[in-house]
């Protein structure tokens, strides 16, 4: 369940405004919301790996509901799909063309058509890897064996351009599917101006963060942190980075 964006932001005024601390606009809520967004997410990663250092030593809690690592993969379950990549004949490789932005590549999936068909589980190598592996015949990958690299193109999307990942593979596939992690959506809390100048919370173009709704208290006390460096009380952010490091110390002993 995502976290709804007017519940953070009233919630953000409320402890701003109980004080009277200051106020935050919507359009600098939309950044510091898309900036913690993205740090909660990028924080998965790191925190996944120490837990999982845990269970290697068998000294993690495997009970139901109360795996750390288990909870960390369920929060990156919604992030996680299937993609198919279409083949850009003017770049020589495959590039995704869909919806939302691909944050890290699974396992890579090529498909031969002709007899024998395979789909086969392709090894992604650096650039400087791949270029030494196809040139010798005895490691050149085969249709059961596909090898591919990854880099970037640009598309000209107006007014501007778009860098997009790019993949080559060898031997070139009749299709291409990944199993991709992609990054959630910018939040963003949209309104309308009501009669008397005041803004008006419009839900129908809103984005709420795509974070699972345990990460709530999370988002609102590290928007809270950064509201205190914009109106400048440290109170706030002594505050606020108190209540996040006894979170994290709870969450993680």
């Amino acid at each position: 369940m995502a976290v709804n964006i007017n519940t953070v932001y009233q919630t953000v005024l409320y402890v701003l405004n109980k004080e009277q601390r200051g106020y935050i606009t919507p359009a600098e809520f939309n950044s510091l919301a898309a900036q913690v967004q993205d740090e909660i997410f990028q924080s998965y990663f790191p925190d996944g790996n120490q837990v999982n250092r845990l269970n290697q030593n068998n000294s993690q809690n495997d009970t139901e509901f109360f795996n750390i690592f288990k909870d960390i993969s369920y929060k990156l379950y919604p992030f996680e799909k299937e993609a198919s990549f279409t083949y850009n004949v003017a770049n020589s490789g495959w590039i995704y063309a869909g919806a939302g932005t691909v944050f890290k590549l699974g396992d890579i999936t090529s498909t031969y058509t002709n007899n024998p068909t395979y789909n086969s589980i392709t090894q992604l190598a650096s650039k400087s890897d791949y270029n030494k592996i196809i040139r010798s015949k005895l490691t050149a990958p085969t249709k059961q064996y596909p090898l591919c690299f990854t880099t970037t193109t640009t598309t000209p999307v107006a007014p501007a351009t778009i860098n997009q990942l790019l993949l080559k593979v060898s031997p070139q596939p009749d299709s291409l599917s990944i199993n991709c992690l992609f990054k959630p959506s910018q939040p963003s809390w949209s309104f309308t101006v009501g009669t008397l100048g005041q803004y008006l919370y419009d839900s129908s173009n809103s984005v709420d963060f795509e974070l699972d709704i345990a990460e709530q208290t999370d988002i609102v006390i590290n928007i809270l942190k950064y509201c205190g460096i914009i109106i400048r009380d440290p109170q706030i952010i002594q505050a606020a980075a108190q209540e996040a490091q006894q979170v994290e110390m709870n969450e993680k002993s």
